[in-house]
Order: structure tokens, then sequence, then C-alpha cells
């Protein structure tokens, strides 16, 4: 039989809280006497189970509840330190349920409870701040922090760096990228993907392209990502074909998503002819057509008037076994016929 260890048990807690059987994950944690596990780290990956799976409402009771029916299991964790790594997973737990004022309060408990916030509490609550639509805010935390002598890391400044280029401008984002690498911390593909995404956005298409050269100069691989962000703001199809061929070039391969996307953007302009480029192309590479890449196609074809090869392509995906949108252009074709 294979040795039993921590992580043998903290697989087995994530696969009860993922499928919601919370007393099962109690009953196992509660079962590691047997094998010496029940520890301080055996529930630590209990707790974290719990809040990674959105039972942070039984993870918080049972970390720090007032009450409980199982006398023997707050028996045994009596003696753990109920700590920052204990809140922290709590204040995770409650951002990934989306609870936003569940994580203002829980924020301010750590306060009253007298917890040490660090790098990791203040990285939760400044992506709860601009997810919830308050990157200001993020930005203050992130001035605290400095303020308080805390080291950021990739991921801290990547949430920074989002927030302030929301709030302040992509010029701000920029120079706090910059100020990242003068302090030593070396950006990743996330942290340009959010610098290249901001300038975009603000109609900075050629300055997107050079910091996409930058990356690979710095060993940093472009990714699909990347090229989706750059993809969304071009409007010349030349332009928009051009980029898919250096994607493929570079070894960044198109998903199926890349492949819909533009579909869809040249046929709400009306271009055939990149549609077949782009579909041909996804059929060279070994993507076999999903239902959304057929309905772009199929949309497409309609508005141009193309109704015969329309249906052509809608009788090829109902063959396949997959979903076509209800149209009623073919349905009357149909009918004539």
């Amino acid at each position: 039989m294979p040795e039993r260890n921590h992580a043998t048990f903290r697989v087995m807690f994530n696969r009860y809280a993922s499928a919601h059987l919370v007393q099962e994950a109690f009953t196992t944690y509660n079962k590691l006497g047997e094998f010496n596990l029940k520890d301080e780290t055996s529930f630590l990956n209990l707790v974290d189970a719990l809040c990674e799976y959105k039972h942070v409402i039984e993870a918080q009771e049972l970390c720090l509840g007032k009450e409980s029916k199982d006398k023997n299991f707050i028996d045994n964790i009596a003696s753990f330190q109920m700590g920052t790594k204990v809140y922290n997973m709590i204040l995770r737990g409650w951002f990934k349920m989306r609870w936003w004022a569940k994580c203002r309060e829980f924020w301010e408990q750590m306060d009253k409870d007298g917890i040490s916030k660090d790098l990791y509490s203040y990285s939760i609550y400044m992506d709860v701040q601009s997810k919830s639509g308050k990157p200001w805010k993020a930005v203050k935390l992130y001035k605290e922090m400095k303020k308080k002598g805390i080291k950021l890391d990739v991921v801290a400044y990547n949430t920074v760096i989002q927030a302030i280029g929301v709030s302040e401008g992509v010029d701000v984002a920029v120079h706090l990228g910059r100020e990242m690498l003068e302090l030593g911390c070396e950006p990743n593909a996330v942290t340009y993907n959010i610098i290249i995404k901001l300038l975009c956005e603000n109609g900075r298409v050629r300055e997107a392209y050079q910091v996409l050269d930058k990356m690979s100069k710095r060993r940093c691989a472009p990714n699909v990502i990347t090229y989706h962000c750059i993809f969304r703001c071009l409007e010349k199809p030349n332009e928009i074909l051009s980029l898919l061929d250096r994607m493929i070039d570079s070894g960044v391969s198109p998903t199926l998503d890349t492949y819909v996307m533009l579909i869809r953007k040249f046929g709400r302009w009306g271009f055939l002819r990149p549609v077949f480029i782009v579909w041909q192309k996804m059929e060279d590479h070994g993507l076999s057509p999903n239902e959304f890449a057929y309905n772009a196609l199929i949309d497409a074809l309609v508005d141009k008037g193309m109704i015969d090869m329309a249906r052509k392509y809608d009788k090829e995906m109902l063959a396949k076994g997959l979903s076509a949108k209800m149209r009623p252009e073919l349905v009357k074709g149909e009918c004539d016929d």
C-alpha cells in the first residue's frame, strides 16, 4: 500500500470539498490520528480546501466560531495558531465567492483580532477592491504597503498595475512597471498582458506592439492572451491576418476561441475572404470547429445573403452532432425548395 502522507489527504480534502461533501472532509480529518497526521498541517490543508471550493462559511466557523457541536474537534485544534495564514485563507475564500461586503467585513475583523497583515493579505484585498470596481482603493492599499515596508512580488504588482491603469491612466501603469523592474521584481507574461491591454483600450496600438517586441527580448514569451488583447483593438483585416501569422510563427498556437473571435470580427465587418482564410488556418492546424465556430461562420454567410453555402455548413455541423442556431432564413429556404 502506498505511503499515506499530508499530500495524500490534501487531495482527499480537495475532492470532498469540490463535491460539497463537507462533513466527509471533517470525518476524514478526525481519522488522521490513525496515521499520526492529525496535526496543524492537515488542518490547514482542510481549511484551504474548504475555502478553495466556496465553503468559506464552514471554514470560518471551524476556525473562528464560538460554538461547535464536535467538542473533540475543537479540543484538537485548540493548540493551533489561528494567525495570518488562516485569516488569509478565509479572506481568499470570501474573494472567490465574490462576496465583497464580507471581504470588507473580514478585512476589518483582522485588525480587531490583532492579526498582522502580510504581503498575501494585501494582495488578496487589493484584488478584491479592483474586481469590485474600486481600483483607487487598491492603489491606496499599495501605498499603505509601501509605507509599511512590505516588499511586493510580481502578483501584487500585477494587481496594482491593473488598478492604477484604470484609475489613473496607462502612463502611470507603465511607470509603475518600470519601477517594478528597478526594484528587482521581474515582470511576467501577466504584467505585459495588462499593459498591452491598457494601451490597446486607449488606442495606443503602436506602443502595444512595442511592448510585444520587448517581451521576446526579455525572455518572457507572449501567450494566447497577449495576442487576443491586440486582436480585439485592430480594425484592418490585413493587419489582423499578419498578426495571426506572427502568432503562429512565434510558436504560440491559436485556440478555438482565437479563431471564433476573428471569424466573428470579420463577419461583423462583412469581409468573407478573411473569414475563410481564418477557417482554413484553423483546419490546417488540426482544430476541429466547434458549434461557436460554425455559428460564427454561418452568421457571416447569412448576413451576406449566401444562403446555400450557409445551409451547407449548417447541415455539416448537425451531422457532427453540434447544436445549430435557429435561423429563419435557412428554414424558409428549405420550405421553398
